[in-house]
């Protein structure tokens, strides 16, 4: 039955049932697809588990198949291993820009302290480089309006 099934995309779940030729068009049909398909996330792990799990002796046509399962597994766990480094990248990109962020408003807020109050203990230096984001904003909207430099720092939000 599996047989008379047409080469389509909507068979190729159940044609991926089948063994021999069949089979390999199939996972010749599946290895076609787009790398993001849905019928790929559902088939390779059931390839893992029931096609290269399996102990038992295989025939040379079986043989066949095997190799083209694995082949299309490594290609698989190739694409897997991209895409992992692709979104540390991308994971390492946002993070770095939350940083040079951090970094540029902790610097501009140093000049303007500079530019108001002069030269700044190294206790004042210290603590606006120490400050997370939110307190590094905070004081650099008071830098204008305050008096004194311990107005801008000491100042409670």
């Amino acid at each position: 039955m599996l047989a008379e099934l047409p080469r389509t995309r909507e068979t190729l779940l159940l044609r991926m049932l089948d063994s021999g030729r069949r089979l390999r068009d199939a996972l010749a049909d599946l290895a076609a697809l787009p790398d993001d398909a849905w019928e790929k996330s559902i088939v390779t792990p059931l390839l893992v588990h029931f096609r290269l799990g399996t102990k038992e002796p295989a025939t040379n046509e079986e043989d066949d198949v095997s190799a083209e399962i694995r082949a299309w597994f490594e290609d698989y766990q190739k694409n897997l291993r991209a895409e992992a480094r692709t979104e540390g990248r991308t994971e390492g990109r946002t993070e770095g820009r939350t940083e040079g962020r951090k970094e540029g408003e902790r610097n501009l807020l140093l000049r303007l302290l500079r530019a108001r109050f002069g030269e700044l203990p190294e206790a004042a230096v210290a603590r606006v480089e120490a400050a997370d984001i939110d307190d590094i904003e905070r004081w650099g909207e008071q830098v204008l309006s305050a008096k004194t430099l311990a107005e801008v720092l000491d100042k409670p939000s």
